[in-house]
């Protein structure tokens, strides 16, 4: 039986490749975990970048979790079953005023994953209006399978590579997936996806969270995921400890070990051995 999202909506979903917005939490709580993080970057004196914008659910209480939470793990089953694992986590932040951006792309291009099954929760922590430089969908592409992509490494763009498809967008044919704080997206591994840049006076920040079944398998690396609901029958990855306190040593060492997997399935080939900021 269904826990979130109707018959029709997740049927919604297969032929269209996405599905939002959803509510899952509310806008005090979407602000709480936006001052959890900046309170971490006033830490550190930056915003958060590079390797540390990864595998976040490794090194942070509360983002491990958010990956963990009820409604949005209710309506992740109701897509891929109840056997679920968090493969992934990535901030993506956007400034005030930025240029940074993101190509039209798809998620599966680079990751290694013997199998589309494979969604994406994209939390909203702050306000994501179409002038945030939102995501946009292309409906039905993820079923066009996988597209050719080229490498661009462009400084603005906040893809590990810079990665864009190699194929034209029909005019008009992307959906802008506006979003409040504590709003939710969810979208298919294949879908063709992408974003502009920021022009409003507030960052745009996004946590995406990358949920797998148990069957999937990385074929690059031996690499690791954290079980976040179910039971995992296969042991096609190491299983992560979730973090006993923020940024402890534990946490630290399972993040230092987690990412390097990471950078070697999404880097392989370009000798790269970190993600890019």
């Amino acid at each position: 039986m269904a826990k979130r999202l109707s018959a029709e909506e997740v049927s919604t979903y297969r032929r269209k490749g996405f599905h939002f917005p959803m509510r899952v939490l509310s806008a005090e709580e979407a602000r709480g975990y936006r001052d959890r993080l900046e309170a971490h970057e006033r830490a550190t004196g930056a915003p958060i970048a590079g390797n540390m914008r990864h595998k976040v659910h490794l090194l942070f209480t509360w983002a491990n979790q958010l990956a963990r939470h009820p409604a949005i793990l209710d309506a992740v089953e109701d897509v891929i079953g109840p056997d679920i694992l968090c493969w992934s986590t990535s901030f993506f932040i956007k400034e005030a005023h930025s240029p940074s951006f993101v190509s039209w792309h798809q998620d599966a291009t680079y990751w290694g994953l013997s199998t589309d099954d494979v969604i994406t929760a994209w939390v909203a922590f702050a306000d994501a209006p179409v002038e945030s430089g939102a995501m946009k969908f292309w409906p039905g592409s993820h079923l066009k399978n996988q597209l050719e992509h080229r490498d661009t490494f462009d400084k603005d763009n906040l893809l590990t590579r810079g990665q864009e498809i190699a194929v034209d967008v029909p005019e008009g044919e992307g959906v802008d997936v506006a979003l409040k704080a504590g709003e939710m997206s969810l979208h298919h591994v294949l879908l063709a996806h992408g974003s502009g840049p920021n022009t409003t006076g507030d960052r745009r920040i996004g946590l995406a969270i990358r949920y797998i079944p148990p069957h999937v398998r990385q074929l690059k690396v031996r690499d690791s995921a954290m079980l976040v609901r179910g039971r995992d029958t296969h042991g096609n990855f190491d299983l992560e400890p979730a973090p006993k306190a923020d940024l402890d040593e534990a946490a630290l060492a399972a993040h230092r070990d987690a990412v390097d997997r990471n950078v070697k399935a999404l880097y392989a080939g370009t000798g790269q051995t970190a993600f890019r900021a």
